[in-house]
C-alpha cells in the first residue's frame, strides 16, 4: 500500500473528484450550507475522504450554524494535525488528517463551553460517512 504521504498531485488527482482535490490538495473551501454532512446527525462515524482514515464520530457532532459540519472533538488525539494558517489575512487553525495531510477545514475555541470549548469547522467534501462503524 502506498504511503498517502508520497503520493504525487497527478495521483490525488486521479482518486479525488475535483471538488475533494481542491478541498483536500489545495486548501479550498466549499460554500458554506452546501455541504452533505452540514445537517446530517445519522449514528455512525467520519472518515478522511482521501486515505480512510476514521476523524470523527457523530457524538462529537452538533449544529454550530457556521454552514460546515462542526465536531467537538477529533475521533483520537492522533488523527488530526493542526497548523497556524495566516492565509486570506487572518490567524487561524488549519486542521489536515494526520495520515494524509489532507485539508479539512478549521478549528475555532467558540464551541460548547461544556465540550471543550473548541469547534473543528470541517467541509464535507473531505469526509466520508459510515453508519455501521458505531457498537449497538
Amino acid at each position: 500500500m502506498t504511503d498517502p504521504k508520497a503520493k504525487t498531485q497527478s495521483e490525488w488527482r486521479e482518486q479525488l473528484s475535483p471538488e475533494q482535490f481542491h478541498v483536500l490538495r489545495e486548501a479550498g473551501t466549499e460554500r458554506p450550507f452546501t455541504g452533505k454532512y452540514d445537517k446530517f446527525y445519522e449514528d455512525g462515524e467520519y472518515f478522511c475522504a482521501g486515505c480512510g482514515q476514521k476523524l470523527f464520530e457523530s457524538d462529537a457532532k452538533y449544529n454550530s450554524g457556521c454552514g460546515w459540519p462542526a465536531f467537538t472533538k477529533p475521533s483520537d488525539g492522533e488523527s488530526v494535525a493542526e497548523h497556524r494558517d495566516t492565509t486570506h489575512g487572518m490567524i487561524r487553525t488549519e486542521v489536515t488528517c494526520s495520515n494524509c495531510d489532507g485539508h479539512l477545514g478549521h478549528v475555532f475555541p467558540d464551541g460548547p463551553q461544556d465540550q471543550g470549548g473548541l469547534r473543528y469547522c470541517i467541509n464535507s467534501t473531505a469526509l466520508d460517512f459510515d453508519g455501521g462503524g458505531k457498537d449497538s
